[in-house]
């Protein structure tokens, strides 16, 4: 399967997981002149923004999907929800960093990845 499908697949599924637990969906493919967020949510439970950052595999022969989530991935996140911070008046707002990770039929939430 093309590694874009792929990615757009594993979006839609954490986009519903997401939803299934509360969130509220902000955006899907947040972009700015600095890169991208796969998704922006609201946890309604902790009152906090939420960043998630979705990584997409078929199988760990290689690794997981989480590990594909860098130090030089999370500064490029950090820098684009910095952004998205001051665009949208939210600075002094609570909000986190997530990574989903969607292998094969199986979604694991990390919550405060980084």
């Amino acid at each position: 399967m093309n590694t874009k499908i792929l990615g757009n697949e594993g979006e839609k599924k954490a986009t519903k997981f997401l939803k299934k637990q509360g969130y509220k969906i902000i955006e899907r493919n947040y972009t700015n002149k600095i890169g991208e967020i796969d998704i922006i949510a609201f946890d309604k439970s902790e009152k906090t923004l939420v960043f998630v950052e979705v990584k997409t595999k078929t199988s760990d022969f290689f690794g997981l999907p989480r590990e594909m989530v860098g130090s030089y991935k999370q500064h490029k996140i950090e820098q684009v929800a910095t952004v998205y911070l001051l665009a949208n008046n939210q600075i002094g707002n609570k909000f986190r960093f997530d990574v989903i990770e969607v292998l094969g039929n199986k979604i694991e939430h990390i919550k405060n990845a980084w």
